[in-house]
């Protein structure tokens, strides 16, 4: 796709942007009361917010003008912020983390694929040298200490000497019993065609009959054949088959690949010699234009001088450095400007002067009517709701006012290889060289007016007495910090506490995979089932939206990170096989952040006694923060929070971290990007009340429903290496499987799918009844089992004031708990 497509596509986006804007800023005034209305309009911004953050991503990461990416840069970090906003006004509003939008979507005419929240691909580009080589050290480390070695290892069982003697005894007579199967039917055959030879030659040959019968069969096998291929013609025609070559990758989108690593190509060179441009063309400015500026700027400052004196008798007082010097005198304003702001000044000194003489007396009951109006109005404003103010609206207006200054309706015939625009970055500099110059200019001239002063009035300035009282005070207050916060490794490196980590195995090498590979399907029923009170079980694909919402783009941006509503940690529950763990290594995959190891199980023995487990954590926390962003995984993390410990575990101290957790996440600043996610089997064994102070989104993973089971099948068996052809029924296995996890899953089609099944599905297609019988060795997950988990959802404080909303029991109530 060429520049002037994705240019297009970028203005396009932006007009949208700015509709939208529009109408934020209308209904940010307006308070509402129906709550079905509210929601409707939070989700219609919702979904135009990423629609719009799907095309920014898209042209952000495609297009090579490196001012224009500077710009788009900024107003796709504040769309993504909007979207994080939205979402929980949306969370606050409905009381629940799963929204659905079937019919906002169906009257947008968008499919529920368009709602996918796409994982900037600058999380990684930007950083992707960093990665690597971190990637790099952790490996050199593992294969140092032989950890990597274990993981390869497979578990081999040892068997006893009489055992392995038997097996292999078995193993040599069942072959030499086929050796000797074969040899006896090659006899039987031979035997065979002789006597077939004999019987031959004795009956005559019916030549023709013998042609017929040939006829027969070919012409049989050819019309089967011709049919075969007229059904299927008439199956992709109705539109249901694919056409032939429909999975195959197209030699278009191998040459479009082509084009977007170029790209990426041209997109470096063009930021490399944009930075070069910034340096070259400052250089020749300051030479070029440096003296003009330094002249105008004293000619300026010493006419206001000249001007003050003649208007007031006496010379000004110069702006100090701290207040910005001239700056705040003659920041845009013309010199008529100044002489008015000179005589406003004097009129204001005259009036303060009057003011003073006359004593005014408060007048108390006015005070009290205000008071009473601000009350009433407070009052009725409660009654209704209002969009909370937006830490992102300014940044995307301040953005798209410079769109529509600079890139809207400009001229860029010139620039056909979108290369960086010198004339923009000579406004930017000079700028700069002005405020640079500015602060030369304005020392010279502080000079020169004290030299004015004593030549002209005879005056003697006085010093400013420095605050030496204060200035003793902070450094006091802020030695008393440095003591609470004492750094256990001052004298280590970082490098040093990695390799530690690393060997401790605390720090551990995450999964390559993405999320895009967490399959499943949108659920369909949602708005139906919750308009006749029945709360539907998410869908995976939910599941999946939430990761990037709550783990992704917070931790992928600094800029999202810092001002978007926090979310210090995350709990995935759910029942074993539906891929929590995948999750935490998909977040990590997607934004390139360090894994943190703190299950229970991985830090039992290390680290002993209360100073070690203080000097553990703290080596966490401080790694995780200089090589953010970085996520603190606690697997089976409701042993943490054991109401009692089992007799078993006692000795693996499951609970060490109980009382820390909270401290750590106290501790958590937004510009902080470490995000701490727990996975659990069985929440119902923790302590509910400490267990919800730590997380504070919790998450059910659900078990895969109808259409998620349908589209795993497919999926699994292909990326292992099979055919799905019309033997194999999917929507028979997908209804069999009911109950099962993607793990389960997984785990029969790899079982099923040997080698040599696959080498042999040309003759042999797959069939269902065979990944049927590798199933029946494995338990489901069932009913009374999601039942658990959804009871267990009920009794956490968002499943609290859900059950009372529907119930009819105010909302307020619930609002007034979280605030305490």
């Amino acid at each position: 796709m060429s520049n002037a497509m994705y240019n297009k596509i970028w203005h396009q986006t932006q007009e949208a942007l700015n509709s939208l804007l529009d109408k934020e800023s209308e209904t940010m005034m307006e308070s509402q009361r129906n709550p079905g209305f509210i929601f409707q309009m939070l989700a219609t911004f919702y979904i135009k917010y990423v629609q719009i953050f799907r095309n920014l991503e898209n042209v952000y990461d495609q297009i090579v003008h490196p001012q224009k990416r500077l710009l788009i840069r900024k107003i796709l970090d504040g769309v993504m912020g909007r979207i994080l906003e939205l979402k929980n006004e949306m969370v606050e509003l409905e009381l629940t983390e799963f929204h659905y939008f079937d019919d906002i979507l169906q009257d947008l005419k968008l499919a529920p694929q368009q709602l996918d929240i796409p994982i900037p691909k600058y999380f990684l580009k930007e950083k992707l040298e960093v990665i690597k080589g971190r990637e790099k050290i952790l490996a050199q480390i593992l294969a140092d200490t032989g950890l990597d070695m274990a993981e390869k290892k497979y578990s081999v069982k040892s068997i006893p000497l009489e055992e392995a003697v038997k097996l292999i005894q078995i193993a040599e007579r069942a072959r030499q019993g086929r050796l000797r199967a074969m040899f006896m039917k090659q006899i039987f055959l031979q035997e065979y065609r002789a006597k077939q030879a004999k019987f031959l030659s004795e009956k005559v040959v019916d030549l023709e009959a013998a042609a017929l019968q040939i006829q027969k069969v070919w012409r049989g096998f050819h019309q089967h054949k011709k049919t075969e291929k007229l059904r299927q013609e008439e199956m992709i025609f109705l539109g249901m088959n694919p056409p032939p070559l429909f999975n195959e990758v197209s030699a278009t989108i191998i040459q479009a690949e082509k084009v977007t690593s170029l790209r990426n190509e041209v997109q470096m060179k063009h930021e490399e010699k944009y930075r070069e441009a910034l340096v070259t063309i400052k250089d020749d400015l300051k030479l070029i234009e440096g003296p003009d500026i330094k002249e105008n700027l004293q000619d300026q400052i010493r006419h206001w001088f000249i001007e003050c004196r003649n208007l007031t008798g006496t010379f000004p007082d110069y702006p100090h450095v701290e207040e910005g010097g001239s700056a705040i005198i003659f920041s845009n304003k013309t010199p008529q400007q100044v002489t008015e702001d000179i005589l406003a000044s004097q009129e204001e000194e005259e009036k303060n002067k009057k003011n003073k003489k006359k004593a005014k007396k408060p007048k108390k009951p006015k005070e009290d009517k205000e008071k009473k109006s601000t009350r009433e109005k407070s009052k009725e404003e409660d009654e209704g709701w209002k969009m909370s103010p937006s830490v992102f609206l300014p940044t995307m207006e301040e953005g798209n006012n410079v769109y529509k200054d600079m890139w809207r309706n400009r001229d860029e015939s010139w620039n056909f290889p979108q290369d960086h625009d010198p004339e923009l970055i000579k406004q930017e500099k000079r700028k700069e060289l002005e405020s640079e110059i500015r602060i030369q200019v304005d020392e010279l001239m502080r000079q020169e007016l004290k030299n004015l002063k004593l030549a002209v009035n005879r005056e003697k300035e006085q010093p400013v007495k420095a605050g030496k009282k204060k200035g003793g005070k902070k450094k006091g207050k802020t030695g008393k910090k440095g003591k609470k916060d004492t750094d256990l490794t001052a004298d280590r490196t970082i490098e040093s506490l990695y390799k530690e980590l690393v060997e401790e195995g605390l720090l551990i090498r995450a999964l390559n995979v993405n999320l895009s590979d967490y399959i499943g399907e949108y659920s369909y029923l949602g708005t139906t089932l919750r308009r006749v009170s029945i709360e539907p079980m998410p869908s995976l694909l939910d599941v999946r939206q939430l990761i990037a919402l709550y783990g992704i783009l917070p931790l992928g941006s600094a800029t999202v990170h810092e001002n978007a509503p926090l979310v210090k940690s995350l709990l995935l529950a759910g029942p074993s096989g539906v891929g929590k763990k995948m999750l935490v290594h998909a977040i990590c995959t997607e934004t390139g952040a360090n894994l943190f190891d703190l299950s229970a199980a991985n830090i039992a023995g290390k680290y002993p006694g209360k100073d070690g487990l203080q000097m553990m954590l703290h080596m966490v926390s401080k790694v995780a923060r200089q090589l953010q962003p970085s996520v603190v995984w606690i697997g089976d993390t409701e042993k943490t929070f054991y109401k009692k410990v089992p007799s078993a575990e006692r000795m693996m101290e499951p609970k060490r971290l109980k009382k820390q957790l909270p401290k750590i996440l106290r501790l958590l600043k937004p510009d902080d990007r470490i995000l701490i996610v727990g996975t659990t089997q069985r929440p119902f064994d923790a302590e509910l009340q400490s267990f919800c102070k730590v997380y504070q989104k919790i998450i059910l993973v659900p078990r895969p429903d109808y259409a998620s089971r349908f589209v795993l099948w497919k999926q699994i068996i292909q990326r292992n290496g099979g055919i799905i052809t019309n033997a194999l029924n999917i929507s028979c296995l997908a209804k069999v499987t009911d109950g099962f996890t993607q793990g389960h899953i997984v785990q029969v089609v790899k079982g099923v799918l040997t080698d040599r099944r696959i080498h042999r599905q040309n003759y042999k297609p797959l069939v269902a009844a065979e990944f049927v019988a590798a199933l029946t060795r494995m338990s489901p997950v069932y009913q009374e089992e999601e039942e658990s988990f959804k009871d267990w959802y009920a009794k956490t404080p968002m499943g609290k004031k859900r059950a009372l909303a529907l119930t009819g029991g105010t909302t307020e109530k619930g609002k007034g708990e979280k605030k305490e």
